[in-house]
């Protein structure tokens, strides 16, 4: 597994895909540090956390419309499925390779609480738990488009499939207001991802919203392994 996250790792400098992606990334947290922390003077990220919520949704399918997308249009994937290694293996390694280039960029936010602790130190428990949901916010959306990836050859649709699924996310707390059965609202509430995410930057450290994205993260790899599966056998 080692040896595919490496791969996976590096083939995302070999193309412009990680810079680009993190190039993004740091230019709006950058945007919101500035806006949100310096020219107001507080010793507070937490609005940059918030504010980079919805970048995330729309960012992270350029992170992972290549991830099994590519294979299948190069014609690789198939030695991949006939390689002597677990299909869980497999799409771990892949996952864990944008996971890592997706730390990266979320890093610079702890960059930002150290300029921050030299003229007024923070409250770093607060940064720290805003990290954790972001990095797991983060996991779970990678999942997400890694399935979307192993659907389908075409990197663009790969990308317009995340983006419809970041666009849906954000409209499903409204989709709750349109139903009259209580049981549908509640589900629609249970699914929300910034209901999940939301009592983290007020400080609050919410246990379900942690248990509720790694749930998913593990249901999409889950899922992506039997897709997988299904073609190595078809």
């Amino acid at each position: 597994m080692i040896a595919i996250i490496n791969r996976e790792f590096m083939a995302y400098f070999y193309s412009p895909i990680g810079y680009i992606y993190l190039s993004v990334y740091f230019f709006f947290a950058g945007l919101f540090f500035v806006f949100s922390t310096v020219l107001t003077q507080m010793a507070d990220i937490t609005p940059v956390f918030s504010s980079m919520f919805m970048v995330v949704l729309f960012l992270i399918p350029i992170l992972t419309m290549r991830l099994l997308s590519e294979d299948k249009k190069n014609r690789t994937d198939q030695a991949l499925l006939t390689a002597p290694i677990p299909l869980l293996s497999l799409v771990f390694g892949k996952f864990l390779a944008a996971a890592t280039v997706y730390t990266l960029g979320l890093s610079v936010t702890i960059l930002y609480g150290i300029i921050i602790h030299i003229f007024n130190p923070p409250n770093w428990g607060i940064i720290l738990g805003n990290f954790t949901a972001m990095l797991l916010l983060g996991f779970a959306l990678i999942s997400i488009g890694m399935l979307i990836s192993a659907l389908t050859e075409n990197q663009v649709i790969a990308a317009a499939g995340g983006f419809a699924v970041g666009f849906l996310l954000l409209l499903i707390d409204m989709l709750g207001s349109f139903t009259d059965n209580p049981l549908v609202e509640r589900l629609i509430f249970e699914m929300s991802f910034s209901r999940h995410y939301s009592p983290f930057p007020g400080g609050v450290f919410n246990f379900s919203g942690i248990f509720f994205f790694l749930t998913i993260t593990a249901v999409f790899i889950f899922l992506t392994v039997r897709l997988l599966e299904k073609r190595r056998w078809s």
